[in-house]
């Protein structure tokens, strides 16, 4: 599900804040992986994916993918190549894929904690709601979040002055920031900008997930996010 952001003080949706222990967030079905699992089928309504190199200091990740947060998966997949580690928690239900969000703060599924406690850099990919194309950089990584910032911008894609609190991902308890380093970054892309990154526009599952059916801005936002990383 994208995450509406605004920035005024006013009517805004608190999306992915670190809620009491063992609660669920306003927006989310499930507090917590075990839930999750407990009522929806893996293969059928979910898939996990992951692939990590030998020596991976780098984790790309979308633990919102899939026809969650689409396209994060194809995103971070791009991103990770054969020379960082992916992760993906893919929504492949028919429809009511939002029903499988469990913020950041809350994601505990086994294999994604593995894969991020083992690397010491994290860019966690994530969907924000908006027309306007741009992206939110957030985290707790404060360098690399500048490295990120100016490395899109130089490629010429927007990026916000300010993050949202709601979708900021500054928590220890973000999987973004749970790395042997103890902060990543967390990648907020709004619609407008996703928009671009595929033909018509489209973002349905069918579409996203045809390599063929990707425009050059696609491929431009990896390169910059990986330059950051270099």
């Amino acid at each position: 599900m994208e995450k509406i952001v605004s920035v005024a003080v006013a009517s805004v949706l608190v999306i992915g804040l670190a809620p009491a222990a063992h609660a669920v967030s306003a927006s989310d079905v499930y507090a917590n992986y075990a839930e999750l699992s407990a009522h929806e089928t893996e293969g059928r309504d979910y898939r996990r994916v992951l692939r990590v190199p030998g020596g991976a200091k780098v984790a790309h990740i979308a633990i919102h993918g899939g026809a969650i947060e689409a396209p994060t998966s194809q995103l971070a997949d791009q991103a990770a190549g054969c020379k960082h580690a992916y992760y993906s928690f893919v929504g492949i239900k028919d429809s009511g894929n939002s029903a499988l969000h469990i913020t950041s703060t809350h994601f505990d599924e086994p294999k994604a904690l593995s894969v991020v406690a083992a690397v010491d850099y994290t860019i966690s990919w994530h969907a924000a709601a908006g027309a306007a194309a741009t992206t939110y950089v957030g985290g707790r990584d404060t360098t690399l979040i500048k490295k990120v910032t100016a490395e899109l911008r130089a490629a010429g894609f927007p990026v916000s002055a300010s993050v949202p609190d709601e979708i900021g991902g500054d928590s220890p308890r973000n999987i973004a920031n749970r790395n042997r380093r103890g902060m990543g970054v967390q990648l907020e892309i709004s619609r407008g900008q996703r928009e671009r990154f595929f033909k018509e526009g489209k973002l349905n599952r069918a579409w996203i997930e045809s390599p063929a059916n990707r425009t050059k801005a696609f491929y431009k936002y990896v390169a910059a996010v990986n330059r950051a990383l270099s």
